[in-house]
This record gives C-alpha cells, sequence and structure tokens, in this order.
C-alpha cells in the first residue's frame, strides 16, 4: 500500500451510527499537536485492520463492560511516530517558549532541538520521547 506525503495524521477510531448517518471521532491530540483544523475540510481514507487484529481486539471487547460499547483494546491514540536512538534529518520550524528549536515530523510530532535555529536543517538523534514530543541532540550540523 502506498501512502501519500500529504497525510496528516493516522489514528484509529470507531465508526458510530447516528441516526441517517456515519460518524467517526477525531482524537484531540491529532487536533491539537497536528496540522488538522476544526471546521476545515479534509479528505479521509478508511483502512480496514487486518484480520489478526480483529480476532485479538473481539476476546479483549468480550470482557468489557455489558453496558459499554465494543472498542478496540489498542489506544485510540497514535504513538509516536520516532524511538530514542533514532536520527532524523530535520528543518527547524519555530523557536519554543525555552529558546529550544522546533521541527515537526509526521502527523505534526513536534520534536524539541536545544541549540537550534529557525531555517536550519539539521540531523538529529531522538534522546527522549514523550506521547505528543521528543527531544533531539544536534548531531551533524546543516545537511
Amino acid at each position: 500500500m502506498e501512502i501519500s506525503e500529504k497525510l496528516l495524521c493516522l489514528f484509529s477510531t470507531d465508526v458510530v451510527e447516528e441516526d441517517d448517518r456515519y460518524v467517526i471521532e477525531i482524537p484531540r491530540q491529532e487536533v491539537e499537536t497536528g496540522d488538522v483544523e476544526p471546521g476545515d475540510i479534509y479528505r479521509v481514507a478508511l483502512i480496514s485492520r487486518e484480520r489478526e487484529t480483529e480476532e485479538s481486539t473481539t476476546a479483549t471487547d468480550a470482557s468489557s463492560s455489558a453496558t459499554a460499547p465494543s472498542r478496540p483494546a489498542a489506544p485510540s491514540e497514535p504513538q509516536p511516530p520516532v524511538d530514542v536512538g533514532e536520527t532524523r534529518y530535520v528543518e527547524i520550524e519555530d523557536i519554543g517558549k525555552q529558546g529550544d528549536g522546533i521541527a515537526r515530523v509526521e502527523r505534526g510530532y513536534v520534536i524539541i532541538v536545544p541549540g537550534a535555529e529557525v531555517g536550519e536543517r539539521v540531523k538529529v538523534e531522538v534522546s527522549e520521547v514523550k506521547s505528543n514530543f521528543a527531544v533531539g541532540e544536534i548531531i551533524e550540523e546543516t545537511f
């Protein structure tokens, strides 16, 4: 499967029936940390879950409360797109409140780069990963 470079976010969600329509919910984190803006119009692609993922969540769903709607076992918030120790080539787009460089990668995920300036293109090694941001140390100036 080919994924467009225009992809703004990727997450898992349920399709919910409401009266004469079906609704998908966008996790708050995608709007707060990504390029998604309320009120704008987006093209949406739906990708079905693989068979084994569906089977593994069925067992979990069966053990949940009878009054709660069926939900997949996986969290609805996406996992960070970087790992500790990973190297990335990034462009510094902004400066944070504490003077650190800010770069964005997939889905608008933020990498904080201490000592970097707006417009610099640097190679960083990710030293810390949180759910909504990472910290990267410069290992190569301007690439």
